[in-house]
């Protein structure tokens, strides 16, 4: 699930992608690059903003909420699908219409 279609389906969570200091682009944390991360697991990340007023009633619903948000975007994923049926999707040869 890219990080950007989650922050869509999330927008009354303080969340986002990328780090604090690249807010301003859609480029993944400067941070997972350096750690060998995968440009499209990168990508992939999002970034919680908590505060010390934040209860623990929030943060369950808020992981309730992540939980069927990937829910939804793998169900609209037929790449999902073919993951699920074990098929390597970077050793696909996708032909262009």
């Amino acid at each position: 699930v890219e990080g950007e279609a989650l922050l869509m389906g999330l927008k009354e969570i303080a969340l986002s992608s990328g780090s604090a200091c690249t807010s301003s682009t859609l480029e993944p944390s400067y941070i997972l690059r350096a750690l060998g991360v995968g440009s499209d697991l990168a990508h992939s990340s999002i970034r919680f903003s908590l505060g010390r007023f934040n209860t623990e009633e929030e943060i369950t619903t808020t992981i309730r909420r992540v939980k069927e948000a990937v829910s939804r975007l793998r169900d609209m994923s037929p790449l999902y699908e073919m993951a699920k049926e074990g098929i390597d999707i970077k050793s696909v040869q996708w032909s262009s219409h």
